[in-house]
């Protein structure tokens, strides 16, 4: 593969078994989880991904070091912040790419800041660099924005858990991604702390982590997204993927898959192997007098970073849509808003942006042509790669600019995609 672009032309047969990539998300819980309380728990499947590499070595060599780089991975900022904060004696400056220099940490410091820690910008107010010199913390309540990131709160959620006193955090505003605050209460209680968590209230008990046994991290429904798109958009009315050992049964949000892809044909059975997906006989595309189409209604707020591949696969078969929701879209890896806006265009679709968190499209308003041999870029954002190699069903020949980007959570997923090129 060249490393600059890939080209794809896919078979006209789908057919596929897939061996997901373990969850960099409750992979990087649990290795934080497992540091702040200082045991040796056997962690089975962890991801093998850029962003869980950058968090495994600043919890192993990166502790001796004054300087971590954590690279793109926001994750780890965050959670980092919370648990160097806490590291009483230890003092690290915390730095990253230079989009993660953009991408704003000011809530969590201020929060911190609020229990006592000593965090100080070494740049712009509110952004990375972060020196931070490790105290002891005794916890109590605290006050923190919502709306922002769910990764503020699972931060202080993790750390709370040492605290003497325990930690109660009002949420202020809509809550942003509230399944990966639900995902870090329920990993927390599987290493013995109790929480409670209401509509605006988190509530961590004091007692601390408790050592495990084993715990082996789900595989992940994030990248599974992908697949459910390839089925959406394939020509093959026979079109199968087996996605092996993945269960429904799931402590993740993105879980929701099933019902999200459901209007774009996307079939869904769990057997003993894992989750299959088929497609769904589309009945309008069999009438001769096909009546207009109400737009689907997406709520992206509880599952955004599902938001790039439900957009390619819903525009690309022409299905009206609103998608609201998706105001953290701005903060991720790129502005994923903008992102999406710009590439799609070059496919002939003309998406809107309306306030802050909502995209519209509508098959009737094309006011671009589509690019003969579209060159879809990827702004260094593993999900924009992923997102839109499915296109290539419409558009063989598709050029994917720095394929490589995927490495930040789903290394394979070339290597998986060849089974159909």
């Amino acid at each position: 593969m060249n490393t600059e672009t890939i080209t794809l032309r896919f078979r006209p047969q789908l057919q596929a078994v897939v061996d997901l990539p373990p969850s960099k998300s409750i992979s990087a819980r649990a290795l934080i989880i497992q540091a702040l309380a200082s045991c040796s728990d056997r962690l089975h499947n962890l991801s093998d991904c850029d962003d869980t590499r950058a968090m495994l070595h600043a919890l192993g060599e990166g502790r001796k070091e004054m300087v971590v780089d954590i690279g793109a991975s926001g994750t780890a900022m965050r959670f980092l912040t919370a648990f160097f904060a806490t590291r009483e004696g230890e003092e690290h400056l915390l730095t990253g790419t230079p989009r993660m220099l953009q991408r704003p940490i000011g809530p969590l410091v201020d929060a911190f800041r609020a229990l006592g820690a000593d965090i100080t910008y070494e740049g712009q107010e509110g952004f990375p660099p972060l020196r931070i010199r490790g105290r002891r913390l005794e916890g109590g309540r605290v006050s923190i924005a919502a709306h922002i990131s769910s990764q503020y709160i699972s931060a202080l959620m993790m750390a709370g858990a040492i605290f003497p006193k325990g930690l109660e955090i009002q949420l202020e505003g809509v809550v942003a991604s509230r399944p990966y605050i639900i995902m870090t209460q329920r990993l927390m209680e599987q290493w013995g702390v109790r929480s409670e968590l209401t509509d605006h209230v988190v509530k961590v008990l004091p007692g601390g982590y408790h050592p495990v046994e084993r715990y082996s991290v789900e595989l992940d429904w994030s990248a599974a997204s992908y697949w459910f798109s390839l089925v959406a958009l394939s020509p093959d009315v026979h079109a199968s993927v087996l996605l092996r050992g993945l269960s429904q049964h799931s402590i993740q949000g993105d879980s929701v898959c099933g019902r999200l892809f459901s209007p774009l044909g996307v079939g869904v059975s769990e057997t003993e192997e894992g989750i299959l997906l088929t497609k769904i006989p589309d009945e309008s595309s069999s009438s001769t007098t096909p009546s207009p189409q109400e737009p689907c209604e997406f709520q992206m707020s509880d599952c955004p970073d599902l938001a790039q591949g439900l957009v390619v696969a819903a525009a690309l078969l022409d299905k009206p849509f609103s998608m609201c929701g998706l105001e953290s879209l701005k903060i991720k890896e790129t502005d994923r808003m903008a992102a999406l806006i710009s590439e799609m265009a070059k496919l002939g679709c003309v998406l809107r942006q309306q306030g802050e968190g909502t995209l519209t499209f509508s098959p009737v308003c094309h006011e671009s042509q589509a690019m003969p041999l579209p060159h879809i870029s990827t702004y260094d954002d593993h999900r924009m790669a992923m997102a839109f190699a499915p296109a290539a069903w419409k558009f063989p020949g598709l050029v994917i600019e720095h394929p490589g980007v995927v490495t930040k959570s789903y290394p394979r997923f070339w290597d998986d995609l060849s089974c159909l090129l």
